[in-house]
């Protein structure tokens, strides 16, 4: 085990004086403990490795789309006999090889050259489809007739490419905040159950070294979401689907800006209920209302997905506005100043989550033995 003073450098213990020892001062002193948070993680081999697989979803399912989205659009090879080449030529879709008769048309369906022939026919239409095993679905698709469609009442909200969009915030917001969440609430454990937080406290004060975890997490988080969001958009740059990138990259800088005061929030009450306990056994209770107001905006993000008026309301909500507002955007359902709005309140809730996280972090951290009652931990005073 490390000895207490190696957690800082040598230039960040403290120094004696006749008064006693020195108290580091301002954002040294919390960019200190930030460094320190930041590289226990880096050398972490859970994070690495849940960092790379991560990564590799991503590019997985960019990939998918990209096939998807292939298999969508390319065009069907087909065998046309020279009888109705005429009336093929002018649809799309269709990759003809023209042919004189019927067997060479079967004969190139057989050997695989083409995946169906169109052939004359005695029937109404005038053609006929021949195919190996099964008539291939695009094919079938080109050639149906089908009339125009209008909407009464048109709304995409339940539209499958949106609801994948939801899925993707909130499955992001949601591990991110539980994962440094819980690591944050764990690190403040350990450091009251070995008393290195005694140590730390002689070179800094508690709300730098609240403020340290929680930026040293952040920056760590944020530089993870913007990990998966280049992979993302470069993915879908590099596999040609430029269309959805475009539409994708106003969300997801939205995602990024909301991401950020959201976690803080959620960082900021997670070391409060880390600093209640003294035990690792006992931080489940005081972390679980956390964990739920992470679980519960996401979940209702996701299930009302067709519902404009209910993402509406979630996109004001603070605990889930980092997943609404975004999905929104996507869909083209918010205006500029909704986006305004939102991020005002969830600004304003992010500063008085510091402050109320702040006080019961500085009440409780070197109070020891029975979990520390929240109204003890905001009406004490050290």
């Amino acid at each position: 085990m490390k000895h207490p003073t190696e957690f800082f450098s040598s230039a960040a213990l403290p120094r004696t004086t006749s008064r006693g020892p020195r108290m580091s001062r301002g954002m040294p002193a919390i960019w200190l403990v930030a460094e320190r948070e930041i590289w226990s993680k880096l050398r972490s081999r859970a994070f690495l490795i849940s960092t790379a697989v991560i990564s590799l979803i991503c590019i997985g399912g960019v990939a998918a789309g990209a096939f998807a989205v292939t298999r969508q659009t390319a065009p069907v090879p087909v065998a046309v006999t020279v009888d109705v080449a005429g009336r093929m030529a002018g649809v799309s879709g269709l990759e003809i090889t023209e042919v004189a008769d019927r067997p060479a048309a079967e004969a190139l369906v057989s050997d695989g050259t083409v995946d169906a022939a169109i052939v004359a026919d005695s029937g109404p239409l005038g053609i006929a489809i021949l195919a190996d095993s099964s008539p291939p679905s695009g094919l079938l698709l080109t050639l149906a007739q089908v009339p125009p469609v209008e909407l009464l009442h048109p709304s995409d909200a339940g539209s499958g490419i949106g609801y994948l969009v939801g899925v993707g915030f909130g499955v992001l917001f949601l591990m991110a905040a539980s994962m440094f969440g819980g690591t944050i609430a764990q690190s403040v454990i350990e450091e009251k159950q070995t008393r290195i937080v005694e140590i730390l406290l002689a070179t800094v004060s508690d709300r730098q070294l609240m403020a340290g975890k929680v930026l040293g997490n952040t920056i760590l988080a944020m530089a993870q979401v913007l990990l998966f969001a280049a992979i993302a958009l470069a993915g879908l740059g590099l596999t040609g689907q430029a269309g959805l990138l475009g539409a994708l990259a106003g969300p997801i800088a939205v995602f990024a800006v909301f991401f950020l005061f959201g976690f803080v929030l959620l960082a900021a009450l997670f070391a409060a209920a880390g600093a209640m306990v003294s035990r690792q056994e006992d931080v489940a209770a005081t972390t679980f209302p956390l964990t739920a107001l992470i679980v519960a905006p996401y979940l209702m993000v996701i299930s009302m997905n067709d519902n404009p008026a209910a993402i509406a309301v979630l996109s004001y909500v603070p605990f889930s506005a980092p997943v609404a507002m975004p999905m929104r955007l996507f869909l083209g359902q918010a205006a500029w100043w909704e986006l305004v709005v939102s991020l005002a309140l969830l600004v304003a809730t992010c500063a008085g989550a510091i402050w109320v996280g702040a006080r019961i972090y500085s009440n409780s951290l070197l109070r020891m033995g029975a979990r520390v009652k929240l109204r003890e931990a905001l009406q004490g005073g050290r």
